[in-house]
């Protein structure tokens, strides 16, 4: 490997760029609590080992130049998040229009909301042809030329994986911090509703992305 600690420097920059990931994120520990949030970044992870595999073992390059593959998933994931991002938007209007939710409710919603979320990270990070397009093309820079071997592809992988643990569960924590602040009713509004648009902006922009 070469240039291991600016890989090092520019994944943590990469990871910070607000994403999906970091959207989704947002979300799920607003609406349900720092676990929902951790859970969320754990399923994300999980689908970066996939991709790190699938780079590592040439599974990535299949996706990269079959434009049918590409495709599917591209809309498989816009869809996802488009769904993601209307489902915010509705849960808001309907918080808007009750104005003594029943605690049961809330609690078992909130609670299905904990389960799914790390169905959620992984599913949105997985179908987002995207990463495993950076995974291709990213990774191979710091491998030396004539390398032929895959323990690198898995050390950089890895090392990327435990970069978004560290990073977002520092920003869940952050989130967490201020829950008191964030859950006031106009906060709240305001911060689910740009979520919920970004989530959408996302699935569009995916949706867009053309194959190269």
């Amino acid at each position: 490997m070469e240039n291991y600690l600016f890989y090092l420097f520019v994944s943590c920059l990469l990871v910070l760029l607000p994403g999906p990931d970091m959207a989704l994120a947002t979300r799920n520990t607003l609406m349900s609590g720092r676990s929902a949030g951790f859970r969320t970044i754990c399923g994300t992870s999980s689908a970066l080992m996939i991709h790190t595999s699938a780079a590592a073992l040439g599974l990535s390059a299949l996706l990269v130049h079959s434009a049918a593959a590409f495709s599917l998933f591209k809309y498989i994931g816009a869809c996802y998040l488009f769904y993601l991002g209307v489902r915010t938007l509705s849960g808001l209007h309907k918080q808007s229009h009750q104005n003594h939710p029943g605690i049961h409710l809330q609690t078992k919603q909130k609670t299905t909301s904990i389960k799914i979320s790390f169905f959620q990270g992984f599913i949105t990070n997985l179908t987002n042809p995207k990463v495993a397009v950076f995974f291709l093309t990213f990774l191979p820079q710091f491998i030396r030329p004539g390398n032929h071997s895959i323990v690198p592809f898995f050390i950089l992988g890895i090392s990327q994986i435990i970069i978004n643990l560290i990073l977002l569960s520092l920003y869940v924590l952050l989130i967490a911090s201020f829950s008191q602040w964030l859950h006031r009713p106009n906060v709240q509004r305001i911060i689910q509703g740009t979520t919920g648009f970004f989530l959408i902006g996302f699935g569009i922009q995916l949706a867009l992305t053309h194959h190269r």
